[in-house]
């Protein structure tokens, strides 16, 4: 990975970038594609598109989402505490205890989810996790609503305030893979791809509200219009305690980029992957997926009349968790995977 994709993935993990706030981290997008793209736009929802080789008539898309779960200020009791609702998949029994930052209209404020001290629990307290996200809270220092409204308004939203932490044999935990990962890839895969010949056009979405069901992938698809489509997401990981690998399949970190065979997926785009991958030599490993419909390849596949469709995954542990873990020679090797498939397209393959 070169110096400046790193430091651009960097800054993209460190941007609050909550499913439908999607602004702050769609503009550091925007900045890195202006660099290799033909041309950039953003729609109506807040989805980023960079366009290369823009007038070849076969349309490939690229979708990477980039929002991440988050969480609004839904209601301020009177003493000042802050009550918050989930947006997207959030995990609520990791919550308490978190420290998290709040977008206001005035800047970043930070805040803490409070926490009864085990000393004052009752036996049953001690054993029951909290899974009701109504009933925590969060401190932003406030002696009563008044003060609080002073800081932060109802529909403000935040995230965990859990940072880039380097792990060791290449691995890296931050809040947000989920899926920031995604969206540098597409984004990373046109810096590859600029200065080559390419038979296709190509289209590579920084896609908005993923979390919430698809949204910004299903109406980019639709004007975009592609023929083909490859979303990038992240992928469960199986190489950590807990986890059965006759549930999600077998997946290492490390151990290349993960594709899926499937209903959701078009075989003939799959194998034209996959040989791209044995061309370069590249490792990869396969997930079978029975449904596919919780990631943005299945929003391209059912758009208008039909695309052929794939997804390829960046293995992941922990995921929707402050501490989602990747394997940063994973994230290069999609890249490179991807650029490497696009740059064989002819502009004539059989799909059906």
């Amino acid at each position: 990975m070169t110096n400046s994709a790193l430091q651009f993935l960097k800054q993209l993990l460190e941007t609050p970038t909550p499913t439908g706030s999607e602004t702050r981290g769609q503009a550091l997008v925007t900045q890195y594609m202006k660099k290799y793209a033909d041309h950039v736009s953003m729609d109506i929802h807040g989805n980023v598109i960079g366009v290369l080789n823009p007038d070849a008539p076969v349309r490939i898309m690229l979708a990477g989402h980039c929002d991440e779960i988050g969480l609004m200020v839904q209601y301020i009791s009177p003493e000042g505490y802050l009550t918050m609702s989930a947006l997207g998949g959030v995990n609520v029994s990791l919550l308490q205890g978190e420290r998290v930052i709040i977008q206001t209209a005035k800047g970043p404020i930070p805040g803490v989810f409070g926490v009864k001290p085990i000393h004052l629990m009752s036996e049953e307290d001690r054993k029951k996790p909290a899974n009701l996200i109504h009933e925590l809270w969060v401190d932003i220092g406030a002696k009563n609503r008044k003060d609080a409204e002073k800081m932060v308004a109802l529909g403000d939203t935040a995230t965990i305030n859990s940072g880039w932490i380097e792990l060791g044999n290449g691995l890296v935990a931050c809040r947000a893979f989920d899926n920031r990962i995604g969206s540098f890839i597409i984004a990373d895969v046109l810096r590859v791809l600029k200065g080559r010949k390419l038979n296709v056009a190509v289209h590579a979405v920084s896609t908005v509200q993923e979390e919430v069901g698809l949204r910004g992938a299903k109406t980019a698809a639709f004007h975009v219009d592609p023929h083909m489509g490859i979303a990038v997401d992240v992928g469960f990981a199986s190489d950590f305690p807990g986890v059965n690998p006759k549930i999600v399949g077998e997946a290492k970190l490390g151990d290349g980029p993960i594709l899926h065979p499937g209903p959701t997926y078009n075989p003939a785009l799959l194998e034209m992957i996959k040989k791209s991958a044995r061309k370069q030599k590249m490792a990869t490993q396969l997930q079978p997926e029975a449904r596919g419909v919780s990631t943005d390849a299945f929003a391209l596949m059912m758009n208008r009349g039909g695309v052929a469709s794939a997804l390829i995954s960046v293995p992941s542990r922990y995921m929707h968790s402050p501490v989602e873990t990747i394997s940063l020679k994973d994230a290069e090797n999609t890249v490179k995977l991807i650029a490497a498939t696009i740059t064989n397209m002819t502009g004539k393959e059989k799909l059906r």
